[in-house]
């Protein structure tokens, strides 16, 4: 009936995708993902209202990633990952790489930041304890690359080369931790690197490549380990329901591929995203300097014209 004891009924059919897309919604990521919603969507129109602007690409981003999120734990997907390693690998990859790079995008602090109001003095209010929150000591260490890039690395080789993931997988509970867990490493990972947001840590455009460049080795690496494995790695994916008709080992090598091929996707589009705000900064600065230089000029110029001015006052 139930595999590894998680709830999970064995008698799924062989996957498809038009059946992977079917709802069937996780209780916890279902009201998470309404809730995130549901808050931009108030600090949007409470910028609108106030007669402020805000990007509509900012909003799109945000939206498409936790849908991204709604698509991998609230369809069927979710209940064919329990049982086969492909679709989970596609949920992780995507969980933890697409979506908190497509959330970052919409940037949702600075949104929190300017829509949220400012307590009265004495007190502190929401926007008072989220400032106080990125200024503290906990989010310097969970966002600096000495954290996120190890703790990367580790959320796929200290999972699936360990008894962890079987532990983790053997209740519904233990998955939702684990997915939660790949949702906050990616954000975290991801952050320092190409967020909009601002945060404790934030090197230069060069600094940052080389921190997305740090991760990305160790990922294709575990991947082709995957792929070539002669074995099956983990128990949970060891005996599939006869009625999906998957090789383990197949399935398996298949996970693998997945894995690798997907640590380029993410490397391109926080590349392309690195670039345009590199860019974007250049062009701020170039115009930042060329205002400083006119009210230079304007400084010299009004001081000349105050001289001529003198000396024609001496010659009266």
């Amino acid at each position: 009936m139930d595999h590894s004891g998680h709830g999970m009924m064995t008698d799924l059919p062989p996957f498809t995708l038009g059946r992977g897309l079917q709802w069937s919604a996780d209780p916890f990521f279902f009201v998470a993902c309404l809730l995130g919603l549901a808050l931009y969507g108030w600090g949007v129109v409470r910028l609108l209202r106030r007669g402020d602007s805000w990007p509509v690409g900012r909003t799109v981003s945000y939206v498409i990633g936790v849908l991204t999120v709604v698509l991998m734990m609230c369809t069927r997907l979710n209940d064919y990952g329990m049982v086969i390693f492909t679709v989970h690998m596609v949920q992780h990859m995507v969980i933890s790489m697409l979506s908190p790079i497509l959330i970052l995008l919409g940037a949702p602090i600075t949104l929190a930041l300017r829509a949220l109001p400012v307590a009265a003095r004495g007190r502190k209010g929401p926007r008072e304890l989220l400032l106080m929150l990125l200024h503290s000591r906990y989010m310097r260490v969970i966002t600096h690359p000495f954290f996120t890039i190890p703790m990367f690395i580790a959320s796929l080789y200290g999972l699936y080369f360990t008894p962890i993931f079987d532990r983790l997988m053997g209740s519904g509970v233990g998955h939702v931790a684990m997915m939660v867990h790949f949702l906050a490493v990616g954000l975290v990972f991801f952050w320092p690197i190409m967020g909009v947001d601002p945060g404790p840590n934030r090197p230069g455009y060069l600094m940052r490549m080389m921190q997305l460049f740090a991760g990305m080795p160790f990922h294709a690496f575990f991947g082709i380990a995957v792929m070539m494995a002669t074995a099956p790695m983990v128990e949970t994916y060891m005996n599939p329901p006869a009625s999906l008709g998957i090789d383990a080992l197949a399935d398996q090598n298949a996970a693998g591929g997945i894995a690798w091929a997907f640590s380029e996707i993410p490397s391109v589009i926080v590349l392309i995203a690195l670039l345009f705000q590199w860019y974007g900064s250049e062009q701020r600065q170039a115009r930042r300097k060329d205002r400083a230089a006119d009210r230079d000029g304007d400084k010299e110029l009004e001081a000349y014209n105050a001289y001529l001015a003198s000396l024609n006052a001496r010659g009266n």
